[in-house]
């Protein structure tokens, strides 16, 4: 799906999305009286790092430092582990 297309999904034109890293998304999230968040799955992130030219290493803690770990206020992405690899090594 698009930005767009989550954004209309959402109803929300309030969605945070990390630069370059629209392949990694697998959803929205919402927690209880808060708003939507954009969700991605943490391998397809490190993967999306790899494409851009990172080994897995980088990858990983490029995106455990500048990533993952950036608050942005309450709509800030959620970042998901979903078990589907433990290593996706290019």
């Amino acid at each position: 799906m698009t930005r767009e297309e989550w954004v209309e999904l959402a109803g929300d034109g309030e969605l945070l999305f990390a630069d370059g890293l629209d392949a990694a998304i697998i959803g929205l999230g919402s927690r209880c009286g808060q708003a939507a968040v954009v969700v991605y799955d943490v391998d397809r992130v490190y993967r999306a790092f790899q494409d851009q030219g990172m080994d897995y290493d980088d990858a990983v803690e490029w995106a455990q430092v500048n990533t993952f770990g950036a608050w942005v206020g309450e709509r800030t992405p959620m970042w998901v582990e979903t078990g589907s690899s433990q290593k996706s090594q290019k």
